[in-house]
């Protein structure tokens, strides 16, 4: 299970309920890896250009061994963020894959951001992406209006049903990645 989220500022809301559905996952039985701030730190996707870089790479090719991911985006002027955009560009380099860019993988998705327009259309547009690269979104999606709900450094929120939410997320992703095997 790979989560890709946060933004580039460490412990920042978006990455700390990222953290939240992937432990959910973890208590299922999946092994994880949570690539956010930093691990995000990618060029522009250009398909033209083949090298790719560390970061790029070890992206890549954890999206190619997962069996389902976790995403999580700030929303930024009721979009996602261009980090988040940027990383699922480089799903493109699935593309030649027998199982090309996330074909028959789940896809937890939830939106941080401060207001619920924001957080409401980030989401959609997650999913959106989810469908066009082929990926299967959870039955449950994620809107969290940040204005509202803060997530404290251990795992918990100012509202218990953000965390309950996130955590069904988790256990989405295993049990449809259970189902596919």
């Amino acid at each position: 299970m790979v989560g890709i989220g946060g933004s580039l500022r460490p412990g920042s809301q978006s990455e700390r309920a990222l953290r939240i559905a992937l432990g959910s996952a973890a208590e299922a039985g999946a092994e994880t890896l949570a690539l956010t701030g930093d691990d995000l730190v990618l060029p522009f996707y250009d398909s033209a250009i083949e090298e790719r870089t560390p970061q790029a790479v070890r992206l890549v090719e954890a999206i190619r061994r997962a069996d389902g991911l976790i995403i999580v985006s700030p929303g930024y002027h009721g979009a996602l963020s261009g980090l988040i955009k940027n990383a699922l560009d480089y799903v493109e380099d699935l593309r030649p894959d027998e199982r090309p860019y996330l074909d028959g993988r789940a896809v937890g998705l939830a939106a941080v951001a401060f207001g619920w327009q924001a957080a409401v259309t980030t989401l959609d547009q997650l999913r959106t992406i989810t469908h066009a690269l082929r990926g299967w979104p959870t039955p449950l999606g994620g809107s969290i209006n940040s204005a509202e709900v803060k997530f404290d450094e251990v795992g918990g929120a100012s509202e218990e049903k953000a965390v309950t939410t996130l955590k069904l997320i988790g256990q989405q992703v295993v049990d449809f990645a259970r189902a596919r095997r």
